[in-house]
C-alpha cells in the first residue's frame, strides 16, 4: 500500500464560492501560475503518486458555501484519479483544511478523534484535539491554554486485506512571525510562536505513546513546519518539535521513524533531504527545508517499507521525466512524501 502525505499550496483558491473547479486562465495564489496550470499539474503529481491515500495538508476551505469533501472529489474525478473518495475532520477557520484523498477500493476509513473533549484536566490524559491543552513552557509557574487552529485529522482504517492501522494527519503551527516589523517584535513573536509550536508537539506526542501503549500500528504524517536546526530559536527549547513528536530520545519501543528525520537529526549528510522549495525575494534565490514527514510506529517500522520525497531535482525518478518535474514546481511550493508499506 501506498501512503502519501502533501501539502497543496493555496488549494482553496483553485474553486468559486460554490466550490466549483476554476480550470481557467486566471491568476492562481501562486505567483505567475494560472488557476489551470496548477490544476493540471496537480492532476500530473496525484496521477504519478498513485497513492492508495493521500493525506491533503491545506485542502480546500470548509463553510457554509461549500465543503471540502466534494470539492476534493470533484477534484479526482475531473483528472480520474483512483484517490475518489475524501474524508475531513474537524474543520477550521484558516480556508486550509487537513483532509483525506484516498481509493475505497484499497481501504476504508472514518473520522475517530480520541481524547476528552474541551480541556482535561487532573490526569485525563491529553484532550481531543478540537479542546485546548493546558501546559508551562516558561518559568513562570502558571499554565497557558493551547489550541490547534488547524486539528489533527485523527483516521481507524483497514486495509482491503484486513490490515487494522492509524492515521493522524497534522499542520502543526507554522513558527515564522508573520505580521511583526522591527527586530524586537520579530524576535518576541517568533519565540511565541516556537512555545505554542512546542506545546501542540507535545500533545501530539502524548496522543501518539497513548496508541503506542495500545498496541496500534500508526502513521502521523503531514506538515510540521519544523525539524531540527531551522532557526535559532529552537536552541532555546533545547530540540526541534520533529524530535518531540518522534520521542527521538525516548526508549527504542516507543520511538516513531522517519528516515529523513534521522538524516537530519544526525547532521552527517553535506546535503540534508528536503521536501519543501521557498522563493525568497529579499535575496532572489529559493531557501529549501524539510517540513513534510511520514513517521511510523516500530511494529511498521519492522515492515521495511521505503520511503520517498517527489523532489523534482532530487529524485531521479521525478528529475528524468519532465513533465512531472515541471508539475512539482508547478502544483505547490511542497512535494509529496510517500512510504511504500505492506498492510
Amino acid at each position: 500500500m501506498r501512503i502519501a502525505t502533501y501539502n497543496v499550496e493555496w488549494f482553496n483558491s483553485l474553486f468559486d464560492r460554490q466550490g466549483r473547479l476554476l480550470e481557467d486562465g486566471g491568476w492562481s495564489a501562486r505567483y505567475n501560475v494560472t488557476r489551470a496550470d496548477q490544476l493540471t499539474a496537480l492532476g500530473i503529481v496525484f496521477t504519478a503518486l498513485d497513492a492508495d491515500a493521500v493525506m491533503v495538508i491545506e485542502a480546500p476551505d470548509n463553510n457554509r458555501r461549500h465543503k471540502t469533501v466534494p470539492m476534493l472529489e470533484s477534484f479526482a474525478a475531473r483528472y480520474a484519479l483512483r484517490t475518489r473518495r475524501a474524508l475531513i475532520g474537524f474543520d477550521n477557520e484558516t480556508q486550509q483544511e487537513i483532509a483525506l484523498l484516498y481509493d475505497p477500493d484499497a481501504l476504508s476509513v472514518r473520522h475517530d478523534p480520541k481524547g476528552p473533549p474541551g480541556s482535561a484536566e487532573n490526569g485525563a490524559g491529553p484532550p481531543r484535539f478540537d479542546g485546548s491543552y493546558r501546559i508551562d513552557l516558561d518559568i513562570d509557574a502558571r499554565k497557558d491554554q493551547v489550541t490547534f487552529s488547524k486539528p489533527p485529522l485523527e483516521i481507524a482504517a483497514r486495509s482491503a486485506d484486513g490490515a487494522d492501522f492509524r492515521m493522524i494527519g497534522v499542520h502543526i503551527k507554522s513558527k515564522a512571525p508573520h505580521g511583526a516589523t522591527g527586530t524586537e517584535q520579530i524576535k518576541r513573536q517568533a519565540i511565541e510562536n516556537r512555545r505554542k509550536q512546542m506545546a501542540q508537539s507535545i500533545w501530539l506526542r502524548e496522543r501518539v505513546l497513548k496508541h503506542l501503549a495500545a498496541g496500534d500500528s500508526l502513521l502521523v504524517m503531514g506538515d510540521f513546519n519544523d525539524g531540527p536546526g531551522l532557526d535559532e530559536y529552537e536552541k532555546l527549547f533545547g530540540r526541534s518539535g520533529v524530535e518531540i513528536v518522534l520521542g527521538w530520545d525516548e526508549p527504542r519501543q516507543t520511538r516513531l521513524f522517519d528516515p529523513h528525520a534521522r538524516m537530519a537529526i544526525a547532521k552527517k549528510l553535506s546535503a540534508a533531504p528536503v521536501s519543501a522549495r521557498f522563493y525568497r525575494p529579499e535575496h532572489d534565490r529559493y531557501f529549501s527545508a524539510l517540513l513534510d514527514y511520514i513517521m511510523v510506529s516500530p511494529d511498521l517500522r519492522a515492515r521495511n517499507p521505503a520511503w520517498r520525497i517527489w523532489h523534482p531535482f532530487d529524485d531521479v525518478g521525478c528529475y528524468r521525466v519532465p513533465e512531472l518535474r515541471d508539475a512539482l514546481l508547478t502544483a505547490s511550493d511542497h512535494f509529496p512524501v510517500s512510504i511504500d508499506l505492506p498492510l
